[in-house]
């Protein structure tokens, strides 16, 4: 893994723990693809529909569930993500930030 990415995965990783300490108690809904974030990040909520032409980083395998910032089991239908605040994303998603699980 490349130094920038190290650091952006422990930002995110930081961030992620904070917003967890504060909106685990809430009750969180499902992602909406409409969502302004999850347009911005090329949030989808089907890896198998991400559009590999506009988003080139995109390998095969690649779902929230194996992702770094994903805040449920590997086996949760959904669970949280802090680039998302309270909203809980698919864990067959994918978005154009999605980074291996260490």
């Amino acid at each position: 893994m490349t130094r920038p990415m190290q650091r952006r995965v422990f930002l995110m990783t930081v961030a992620s723990s904070t917003v967890a300490a504060g909106t685990l108690a809430h009750a969180q809904s499902l992602l909406d693809e409409k969502d302004p974030q999850a347009v911005a990040l090329g949030y989808v909520a089907d890896a198998k529909r991400v559009d590999t032409k506009k988003y080139p980083k995109y390998a095969a395998g690649q779902v929230c569930t194996n992702c770094a910032l994903y805040q449920g089991k590997p086996t949760d239908k959904q669970a949280g993500c802090p680039l998302f605040g309270t909203k809980q994303v698919a864990g067959a998603g994918w978005c154009n930030a999605w980074a291996k699980k260490a």
